[in-house]
């Protein structure tokens, strides 16, 4: 998966039919490590040749390894880092297979200015066809920082990765300093 860069939106940032995307190549990697990760070990994942006696006749990748890239988007993207989760509904319509490209495509549909609320619709496909689709409910940030609740201190910001150092790490490391009145290196 080619992570692009984290993106921090506000709930005053969005708006009805704003929409992000996400591509992944499924990888035989991916599921094992996922079944190692949840204990799903069903066969149908893992084992060529038991997968070969079903309906599918192949590994086909596990159902909630697919809807996890939506959260992907979510919590990255659209509307980003310090988004809350509340709700999903899924609807699985066609297996995802070993080396699929699924594209995830996440989309506002409704704001609900009162709870700082955001539904976005969700759905995931192969090759044009639907593999996974849904709806998903989460808490979003105020620009002040604000979320029904309690308050969270993000910057507005947007952050990369290399050599495995996130550049927004140092910038929210920095803001936390100066508002603690500290200083550097310490």
């Amino acid at each position: 998966m080619n992570l692009p860069p984290l993106r921090t939106l506000f709930f005053e940032d969005l708006s009805v039919g704003m929409a992000e995307t996400l591509e992944k190549t499924v990888s035989a990697s991916d599921v094992v490590g996922f079944a190692q990760l949840t204990g799903d070990r069903n066969p149908i994942h893992l084992s060529e040749h038991f997968a070969a006696r079903t309906t599918f006749k192949t590994r086909i990748a596990h159902g909630l390894y697919t809807a996890s890239l939506i959260s992907a988007v979510l919590g990255t993207r659209l509307p980003g880092p310090g988004a809350i989760y509340i709700s999903q509904s899924l609807n699985f319509r066609a297996p995802v297979k070993i080396d699929d490209t699924v594209t995830v495509t996440v989309t506002v549909a409704e704001l609900m200015p009162e709870k700082s609320r955001a539904r976005l619709a969700c759905g995931c496909t192969v090759a044009g066809e639907v593999v996974l689709e849904g709806e998903a409910l989460v808490k979003v940030r105020a620009a002040d920082g604000a979320l029904t609740g309690g308050a969270l201190s993000f910057p507005r910001q947007e952050c990369y990765r290399a050599g495995g150092f996130s550049a927004c790490s140092l910038q929210a490391a920095r803001a936390g300093r100066k508002a603690r009145g500290e200083a550097r290196g310490t």
